[in-house]
């Protein structure tokens, strides 16, 4: 049963009703990855088709092009009266640089997601490595659909965090995307997904996590 924090002004906490109070992933990497895109998808499939409050910011660093990039995405059972990232539950970092520059914003209980084809040093002990440009190319042709292929993972790993049931699913991500490709590109993106569920599901048949001590730092 997923753990989720009740909010203290709840106008249904005397009926025992828990509603997840905040879940906040960042997708971070370089410019022309499509993270951006991918941002959007994920803010999607949580606010339309979850039915959750969402609010999606961007960055960018110094060049559109090669330069740091990122799309943060906050979701809420509840009115979100802060739209920056506080403490992110999942970081999705595409470039050394990106896990480098936001690894410390991570919760002592938030999951570090990386491309294991870029990077290559994380000091976080929660990390899931997946070579998402590598599977792209390999299976799809296109190291293009890194991202898609990053998506499909984030559709397993999300909902098995103890606060994450309910933030996004397979059919909520995929919905989303398929409504936001080009026409005509709907097999590949498919493809590109299944392959990333299927590299998140080898994964998680072994992957466990010490769970943080009560007085961890807390962001």
């Amino acid at each position: 049963m997923p753990i989720l924090r009740a909010c203290a002004a709840c106008p249904y906490r005397h009926l025992g009703v828990f509603m997840l109070d905040r879940f906040e992933i960042r997708l971070s990497g370089t410019g022309g990855q499509g993270l951006v895109l991918a941002g959007i998808i994920l803010a999607e499939a949580a606010g339309i088709y979850e039915g959750k409050r969402v609010v999606q910011t961007v960055s960018y660093g110094p060049a559109a092009r090669g330069g740091t990039s990122r799309a943060d995405v906050v979701v809420s059972d509840w009115e979100i009266d802060f739209p920056k990232a506080m403490g992110l539950d999942v970081l999705l970092a595409m470039s050394q640089m990106a896990s480098d520059e936001s690894m410390g914003e991570l919760k002592p209980s938030g999951i570090l997601v990386v491309d294991s084809q870029f990077v290559t040093q994380v000091a976080h002990s929660r990390v899931v490595k997946i070579p998402f440009t590598r599977i792209a190319r390999e299976k799809c042709g296109r190291e293009q659909m890194a991202n898609i292929v990053a998506l499909g993972a984030l559709s397993q790993i999300i909902p098995a965090m103890p606060n994450g049931e309910g933030v996004v699913s397979v059919e909520s991500l995929e919905a989303a995307f398929l409504e936001r490709i080009p026409k005509g590109t709907e097999k590949l993106n498919r493809q590109a997904f299944a392959e990333g569920i299927k590299a998140a599901e080898e994964i998680q048949k072994t992957l466990v996590f010490k769970e943080p001590s009560e007085d961890s730092d807390q962001i």
